[in-house]
């Protein structure tokens, strides 16, 4: 369950026209710290990212589950699974003493982790890494695009400084 400045903090980012990604990174730092805390640990940098996704789309940011080939059928599965959560007010289900169960067995084992997941040296190596897999247009157009959304918000605050 993420915390209550974690989801306002993505909503703020969605009212202010921001990317899914970018709301959904609210909940990723979320993760982190939680793991640098020691509340749990990960396997890796990538297990703590895909945990902070799942939370980000059950809360209802729209993220999109990844393409065919990018990533396993079940990964896919569970992402599709996660935005239909975010998306409907789902009914409780009868089978709760198993969900509760299921729930508990998993933060247990998450627990067991090392908080070596969460290193800057680990967060820098899979950043690096899922740039490289990247093409540079891809990337050029991805700072392109960051480029414009930050000059749409300095014209934005040059304008108000001018009004007043």
């Amino acid at each position: 369950m993420p915390e209550k400045k974690t989801v306002e903090r993505a909503h703020a980012a969605k009212r202010a026209g921001k990317s899914p990604s970018t709301q959904a990174g609210a909940f990723v730092k979320e993760q982190i710290d939680h793991i640098r805390e020691g509340k749990h640990g990960a396997k890796s940098a990538k297990q703590a990212i895909a945990i902070g996704l799942s939370e980000a789309r059950r809360s209802g940011v729209s993220l999109k589950a990844p393409k065919k080939g990018a990533a396993s059928a079940a990964t896919r599965k569970k992402a599709a699974k996660d935005t239909q959560a975010g998306q409907h007010k789902r009914q409780r289900s009868a089978s709760t003493e198993s969900t509760a169960k299921r729930s508990a067995t998993s933060t247990r084992v998450l627990k067991r982790e090392g908080s070596q997941a969460a290193s800057h040296k680990a967060l820098s190596k899979q950043t690096h890494a899922s740039a490289s897999r990247r093409s540079a247009a891809e990337r050029s157009a991805s700072a392109r695009k960051g480029w414009q959304t930050r000059r749409k918000a300095a014209s934005k605050a040059g304008a108000t400084r001018h009004a007043r």
